[in-house]
């Protein structure tokens, strides 16, 4: 079986297992995972190499640029102690058990085993979003997840690059020590001035194909160019993310964020798909190339090294909410987790794309390669599974659950946003005037008093017939040939936008899955 045709049968088994998993209310990466495994498995599937410094870029990259967007700088000033603490603290904390593990107890060399606990350590962006996109919980804890799992990659590779210099070298010496001192600072500066510079360029290529391109090459351009400058390629990619969003303005095409949201929820789920694929069709050729004293060692290892990531966190999530208690009582300030809420942080620690990506990035003539990479697959594996199929059982249990409180957050900003059209509309003449603050009067009744539903109901069903009725006249014109392909196209298009304006919200969402 060639790579296109195992790449296109594990995207065939994906959309199944996706279609399970929606059902089912279970997280998609763990299927993933184990499509991964399947396919790898299959007899003649390909071995693909894969550079590994295009690894890194290829696979990270547009993940970071995807969630970093999304996250704002108030959160990250707002939660800087925790993100400190779990971004860098627990990969540090959690290298240091795997080094324990791998070098004391199953005589790895500690550079080896230092590699092995940066490559592990470090919880994934877009693992951890696809776990909680259909699980409504605190906006704290999901703010401290999905931001650690941002800042804790620049961490992990600052290690891992030190790993691998003292691997090649027999050492760090001063050079090397000074590109890994200003590889932080370095990194953020480069990439707030580059994010500032793209902010500039993009109105150049608005609403169009080219627009979405500039913002794939910014995500891997900012990779590159940090790489080749000795900086932290993580913290930049990061950093200009963030700058574009905050400079993003309310004029901005609103045709642009969906075309571009649109094609990068599709790439990022082929990213995921691509990754463990890969990764399948190497731990296929490595566990085929052990012997069987190599491979009760690799299960030995794996399962303390998974063991350990779990205990590690678990353990981290407690000490920090006794720490942030004392914080509390000394000085104010936020409230501290709950005894739940800490349950939930320390066992949402799912292992993803980023330990997958510098797994590929390890030499080829590192030592104990093989049993690094299949440890490390085995923990991204593992983690996605056990800890990912049974968030949504803990949540429940814990009672930590807010879904409630996240539908009443939105109908409140929803009339916030009602409150600030009519004001805006406020004192405007005619006719024209009058007719859009009475449909923005009528949502905001719908939205304090629900006895108000059915008759907004029914507009909406009267709208909708209407677009549906003007859809079958465009597709009569189209087949008596009184309109060319290319009207159609666009009055199609048109139709879509009005229908969209008329369904529920809830019509107007994609799931991931």
């Amino acid at each position: 079986m060639t790579f296109f045709e195992s790449l296109i049968a594990l995207l065939a088994a994906a959309i199944l297992l996706l279609q399970v998993t929606r059902r089912v209310r279970l997280p998609y990466p763990g299927m993933l995972a184990a499509a991964g495994v399947a396919v790898g498995m299959v007899p003649g599937a390909p071995v693909i190499p894969i550079d590994p410094n295009t690894a890194l870029a290829l696979f990270i990259a547009p993940i970071l640029i995807d969630s970093a967007y999304d996250f704002p700088i108030g959160a990250a000033w707002r939660l800087l102690v925790p993100l400190i603490v779990f971004a860098v603290g627990a990969v540090l904390l959690t290298t240091a058990v795997v080094v324990a593990i791998g070098s004391g107890g199953f005589g790895l060399p500690v550079v080896v085993a230092v590699t092995l606990g940066a490559i592990v350590s470090p919880p994934d962006a877009a693992a951890v979003t696809a776990v909680l996109t259909n699980l409504p919980v605190a906006r704290r804890v999901d703010a401290l997840l999905k931001g650690e799992s941002l800042f804790n990659d620049a961490t992990t590779l600052l290690l891992f690059g030190a790993a691998l210099a003292v691997q090649a070298h027999g050492g760090i010496d001063g050079g090397t020590a000074l590109r890994l001192t200003l590889a932080v600072p370095g990194g953020i500066l480069f990439g707030i001035v580059y994010g500032m510079l793209v902010s500039r360029l993009t109105p150049l290529a608005d609403n169009t194909v080219a627009g979405t391109l500039l913002q794939f090459v910014h995500a891997f351009a900012t990779w590159l160019i940090a790489e080749r400058l000795h900086l932290s390629p993580v913290l930049a990619t990061v950093a200009s993310a963030m700058t574009i969003a905050y400079h993003a303005r309310v004029t901005d095409s609103p045709r642009m964020r969906v075309h571009s949201y649109a094609v990068w929820t599709t790439v990022v789920f082929l990213l995921n798909v691509l990754a463990f694929l890969l990764m399948g069709l190497q731990a296929r050729r490595i566990v085929g190339g052990m012997s069987t004293a190599d491979l009760h060692r690799a299960v030995g290892l794996t399962s303390a090294v998974v063991a350990g990531v779990i205990v590690t966190r678990l353990l981290l999530a407690f000490l920090y909410r006794e720490f942030a208690k004392y914080r509390h009582n000394r000085a104010g300030g936020a409230e501290p987790a709950s005894r739940g809420e800490a349950v939930l942080i320390g066992w949402a620690g799912m292992r993803g794309l980023v330990t997958l990506a510098t797994a590929f990035a390890l030499p080829e003539t590192f030592p104990e390669r093989d049993l690094v990479v299949l440890t490390a697959f085995a923990v991204v594996l593992a983690t996605l599974v056990l800890q990912g199929a049974t968030l949504a059982p803990l949540i429940h249990v814990l009672k930590l659950e807010r879904s409630k409180d996240a539908e009443q957050e939105r109908d409140a900003a929803r009339l916030s946003l009602v409150e600030a059209a009519l004001a805006r509309l406020e004192g405007e003449p005619g006719d024209s005037a009058e007719a859009i603050r009475q449909a923005y009067r009528e949502h905001r009744d719908r939205l304090t008093d629900r006895k108000h539903e059915a008759p907004l109901a029914r507009r909406r069903g009267l709208s909708l017939a209407a677009v549906l009725a003007q859809r079958k006249r465009l597709d009569d014109l189209r087949d008596t040939d009184e309109i060319g392909p290319d009207a159609y196209l666009e009055l199609q298009e048109d139709l879509d936008w009005k229908q969209l304006a008329v369904v529920s919200d809830e019509d107007r969402r994609i799931d991931e899955s």
